[in-house]
C-alpha cells in the first residue's frame, strides 16, 4: 500500500518560488489509478515524487507502512516500485530481449520474452533481437518499455502518460493491458494522464463523478493547476 501525507513540492523559477503540490493526501492500495489533469498541474511531479526522482518539500512517502520519503531511487526499486517515463529512455547496445530480461530479474527464454511483447500489440519476431536505440519510434519504445514492467511485476507501477504515441494501438488495448497486469501481480498502478479519453476508457461514468471506483478497481484523481495544485484525492 502506498500512502502520501500532507506531501507538498516547491520549486525555484525565474519568478520565484513556485508550489507545484500542496498538501497532498492519497492512498493507492492493489488498485489501478489514474491522475489527471491539465499540463502544469502536478502530476508528473508527483509521480517523480513516489520513484524518489525528486524529493519534496515536506509531508511522507509510505509504502507498506514503511517511511521511504528519503531513500535513493534504487532504494525504492527494491522495495518494489516501478517508474516508466514519459519518454522512453534509449540504450545503445542493448536489445529488447535483453531489456525484458533485466527487468524480469531472472533468466528468461526468447518464448517468455516474446509473450511480454505480445501483451503490448507488438510483433514479438520483429522486436525482440532489436536493439533498444534510434532506430525505434517513440510510440515502439513506449510498448516496449510496458512490456518491461510487465515482466519486472512489482507491487507498485508508475505509468507516466502511458498513451504517448501509442494512438493506433488504441485506449482499449492499453487499459485492458493495465487491468491484466493488475490480476496477476495484484500490485497497485498509478497511471499519470491529462487525456480525458483515458479515463472514459478506464470508467466511463467518469463524466458524472471525478472520483470514481471501477468494480474497486479503478479511481480517479483530479489535479487542477488553477488551484495551485491543491489535492482532489480518492482513498
Amino acid at each position: 500500500m502506498l500512502e502520501l501525507k500532507h506531501l507538498c513540492f516547491e520549486a525555484e523559477t525565474d519568478e520565484g518560488v513556485r508550489q507545484i503540490l500542496k498538501d497532498v493526501n492519497l492512498t493507492v492500495d492493489e488498485r489501478m489509478v489514474v491522475i489527471t489533469g491539465p499540463n502544469g498541474s502536478g502530476k508528473s511531479t508527483m509521480a517523480k515524487l513516489i520513484a524518489g526522482i525528486e524529493q519534496p518539500t515536506s509531508g511522507q512517502i509510505l509504502l507498506d507502512g514503511e517511511d521511504i520519503t528519503h531513500m535513493s531511487i534504487t532504494e525504492r526499486a527494491r522495495r518494489g516500485i516501478s517508474f516508466a517515463f514519459q519518454q522512453p529512455v534509449r540504450f545503445k547496445g542493448i536489445t529488447v530481449f535483453d531489456l525484458i530480461s533485466i527487468a524480469s530479474g531472472k533468466k528468461l527464454s526468447t518464448n517468455e520474452a516474446c509473450t511480454y511483447l505480445s501483451e503490448v500489440g507488438l510483433c514479438a519476431r520483429d522486436y525482440v533481437n532489436r536493439e533498444v536505440n534510434d532506430s525505434l519510434s517513440g510510440g515502439e519504445l513506449k510498448r516496449i518499455e510496458i512490456a518491461t514492467m510487465l515482466a519486472r511485476g512489482t507491487k507498485m507501477s508508475i505509468f507516466d502518460e502511458p498513451e504517448a504515441g501509442i494512438d493506433l494501438w488504441s485506449f482499449q488495448n492499453l487499459i485492458s493491458v493495465f487491468e491484466k497486469m493488475h490480476e496477476t501481480i495484484h500490485g497497485s498502478i498509478l497511471i499519470i494522464s491529462h487525456q480525458e479519453r483515458i479515463l472514459e476508457t478506464a470508467a466511463p461514468r467518469m463524466r458524472s463523478c471525478p472520483c470514481l471506483w471501477r468494480r474497486r478497481v479503478c479511481a480517479a484523481v483530479w489535479l487542477t493547476r488553477s488551484e495551485g495544485g491543491k489535492r482532489h484525492g480518492c482513498d
